[in-house]
């Protein structure tokens, strides 16, 4: 059956049809609630998909955090425990003076064990009751001696009674036993420290030794809550806070001990948050590793407390004596106060520079103390009464000793080469007489303007070596007119004419030979050949001949013309070997103009030669390093106290009998009026056209020798007795001269 055409119409009306039910279906589906629930949860699993990426991926990112974080903290710990696993600093070696050996009978005027008391920074006190106290009266005093390590251990605190009469020491008293003592000795002077380069300055003192109240000062003022924080303290950051608004300027800081320990110990001064987070990360992994006393006590001794010219100075053990020149376990109120004012600004509140500035916050301090109650109403008020009380600046405990300090230098390095730097914790002990070096020192800066003045003249310079008569050590030395520079040492260096200083070689060399006091000398006008070859005259200082004197004239009067009649009998060669066998290392001059000092020599040079006649003939070489004690107290170094005999007691004591006469009715007869009743034994020189003025002298207990001149070796227009000698008798005004014992 054929089909029937479908017109168009009808194709229309069925397409329409089609798309209406589709329509319509589809709307029926997009409303069935099947098709709802199955697209929220279509959706909710979408959503969860995220939540989950975001959550693993925020756990993976804090797990790798955590990683690092921990991996950085065992780096910071590795770093903590390297340090601190052994020793934490290696301590400069410490540098002391003699010890005074105190024994009774001995030459100890009343007032200079006093000066040397002050000098030690004692306390002078009513009633002494604590180390590094003293009282005196007329002829007594009573003190209380600090504890100290010397050659043979600890000697412990110890409370001394001592009484005096005619310049002399008459017994020592142990006051806590009653008994009376044969002998006793005095902590020695800190001079110096001696580090290796870059190496910081420090003294370590153990915790317990720290006064209590200094601790709780720093702790009040730095860190009070440090016993119960765990390193860092966001409590005392707001506190800090508050404080410094009420006051209106820093008073208090947020940092933790800790912190600033850590910040000392391991980080820079960059002031940066990534430093900031080191620094709170590793406090609390010190805090975790270290006890609180441990921390505590490294602050102590690591805080940087000022700046002693080029070498800081770190550690409350060393600013203690930097400031005040005292150990720290005996400091006051006050000065515990200014140390840890100096904690928050040592350039700041430097006391030198800011002595205003520096008060106010130690009154501050001190006020603080007082409010929280750790000091009673009269500690405050005679606390705040006191003024700063520092020593001057770069002293430890007395002037600075540049010349002295110098031959030590070089006689350690003599001995121990570079080793000695490779040492922590070392206590050198030298010769250095703190009474000694003040009277050469003030002697020297007093003396010579006065004679410059006196004299019309200027320019001089001069060198000064005072040893000790019984071991050839070195007590005092200066290098030159300005005491504290650190330069030319003209005690070492300055190779000088020695003129008639070198007369006493001459006559001792006689006395060996079998001559005596009274043996005749020719003092007639001579005529010999110099070293140069020249036609040579010498003549006597007064241009007269006397024709024949006595040999103790000739050496008292300083005459030129029968000396050098006395050496080239002797035998010019004889003489040399004298000269050697006292001390003198190298002789140029084989000719006779040697026998009137034509010669150079450096004034320690001529020290070491008089030496050996100041001791009855024993060599002793001269040294200023008297012992080398480890960190552990073991002795590593000692002075060889056994010297060689070179010539006999005999004949020094004729040489030494000879001198004292040149000091009562010789060239220094002046010393006879300067000082009455006190023997002296010496010997002017003098160099052509003045330019060098020389003399040495000894008492019973020092031997001094004394260079003025020029270092344009321009005339200074002085003999030995008009300008070297001068300076000796005002240096034994001051040194309290103690009577040679004449034979």
């Amino acid at each position: 059956m054929a089909k029937r055409p479908v017109s168009d119409d009808t194709k229309k009306t069925v397409t329409k049809r089609k798309s209406a039910a589709s329509t319509a279906a589809k709307k029926i589906t997009t409303k069935s609630p099947a098709r709802k629930i199955a697209k929220k949860k279509a959706k909710k699993a979408k959503d969860r998909t995220w939540t989950r990426s975001i959550v693993i991926f925020l756990l993976k990112f804090s797990l790798a955090f955590s990683a690092i974080f921990i991996l950085y903290g065992m780096y910071l710990d590795s770093k903590i425990q390297a340090r601190f696993s052994g020793p934490i600093w290696k301590t400069p070696a410490q540098i002391y003076a003699r010890s005074l050996a105190l024994t009774p009978g001995m030459f100890l005027p009343h007032e200079k064990l006093v000066e040397e008391l002050v000098l030690l920074n004692y306390l002078k006190v009513a009633k002494p009751r604590s180390a590094g106290q003293f009282s005196v009266s007329k002829t007594k005093v009573e003190l209380f001696r600090r504890s100290f390590t010397y050659l043979d251990g600890t000697e412990p605190n110890q409370a001394l009674f001592l009484t005096f009469a005619d310049n002399r020491l008459v017994s020592i008293r142990d006051q806590q036993t009653g008994k009376y003592l044969k002998s006793a000795n005095l902590d020695p002077m800190l001079i110096d420290t001696l580090q290796a380069p870059n190496q910081e300055d420090r003294i370590l003192v153990e915790l317990q030794n720290y006064p209590q109240l200094l601790i709780d000062t720093l702790l009040l003022v730095e860190d009070r809550d440090f016993y119960h924080h765990s390193g860092i303290s966001p409590v005392a950051i707001i506190r800090a806070a508050f404080a410094n608004m009420n006051a209106g300027r820093t008073v208090q800081g947020g940092s933790t001990l800790t912190q600033q320990l850590v910040k000392n110990f391991f980080l820079t001064r960059q002031r940066s948050y990534w430093r900031k987070f080191n620094e709170a990360y590793m406090a609390i992994l010190i805090n975790y590793r270290l006890s609180k006393d441990a921390v505590l006590s490294g602050y102590l001794n690591e805080v940087y407390l000022g700046q002693n010219y080029s070498d800081g100075v770190y550690g409350f053990g060393l600013a203690s004596y930097f400031y005040f020149g005292r150990p720290v376990p005996e400091i006051t109120i006050e000065q515990m106060a200014l140390l840890v004012a100096v904690v928050k600004g040592p350039s700041f509140y430097d006391p030198w520079r800011y002595p205003e500035r520096a008060l106010e916050r130690r009154d501050m301090i001190i006020r603080l103390l007082s409010k929280n109650g750790k000091i009673s109403t009269p500690e405050y008020r005679e606390a705040i009464s006191r003024p700063l009380g520092i020593i001057p600046r770069g002293h430890m405990s007395i002037s600075k000793v540049p010349a002295f300090l110098s031959l030590l230098r070089r006689e350690l390095k003599t001995t121990f080469g570079d080793a000695l730097y490779d040492q922590s914790g070392l206590k050198i002990f030298t010769s250095l007489d703190p009474l000694a070096q003040r009277a050469a020192e003030t002697a020297i800066t007093q003396g010579l303007p006065r004679l410059e003045k006196a004299r019309h003249i200027s320019g001089l310079e001069v060198a000064m070596v005072v040893t000790d008569r019984h071991y050839g050590r070195v007590i005092a030395i200066v290098g030159g007119r300005n005491t504290q520079y650190a330069g030319f040492n003209r005690a070492l260096d300055a190779s000088r004419p020695i003129g008639s200083v070198v007369k006493p070689a001459i006559y001792l060399t006689a006395f060996e030979q079998g001559y005596d006091l009274n043996s005749p000398l020719e003092d007639k006008p001579l005529r010999l050949n110099n070293q140069y070859g020249n036609n040579w005259q010498p003549k006597n200082y007064d241009r007269k001949y006397r024709g024949e004197v006595p040999l103790y004239q000739a050496l008292m009067q300083s005459l030129n013309v029968p000396t050098v009649n006395l050496g080239m009998a002797l035998g010019i060669d004889n003489v040399i070997e004298s000269l050697k066998r006292l001390g003198v290392e190298k002789v140029d001059n084989h000719y006779p103009s040697m026998l009137l000092g034509a010669l150079n020599m450096s004034p320690f040079q001529v020290s070491q030669m008089y030496q050996t006649i100041a001791t009855g003939g024993v060599y002793y070489k001269l040294t200023v390093l008297v012992a080398v004690v480890d960190a552990d107290g073991d002795l590593v170094y000692q002075q060889n106290l056994k010297g060689s005999r070179r010539f006999s007691r005999e004949d020094t004591d004729l040489t030494i009998y000879n001198m004292t006469l040149v000091a009562k009715q010789g060239t220094a007869r002046r010393l006879s009026w300067q000082f009455p009743g006190i023997n002296f034994a010496g010997k002017t020189g003098s160099t052509d056209n003045l330019r060098d003025s020389w003399f040495v002298g000894l008492d019973n207990r020092d031997v001094v020798t004394v260079w003025v001149g020029r270092d344009d070796n321009k005339t200074s227009t002085l003999t030995g007795s008009s300008g070297a000698l001068t300076v000796f008798g005002d240096y034994m005004k001051l040194r309290s001269a103690d009577s040679l014992a004449i034979n």
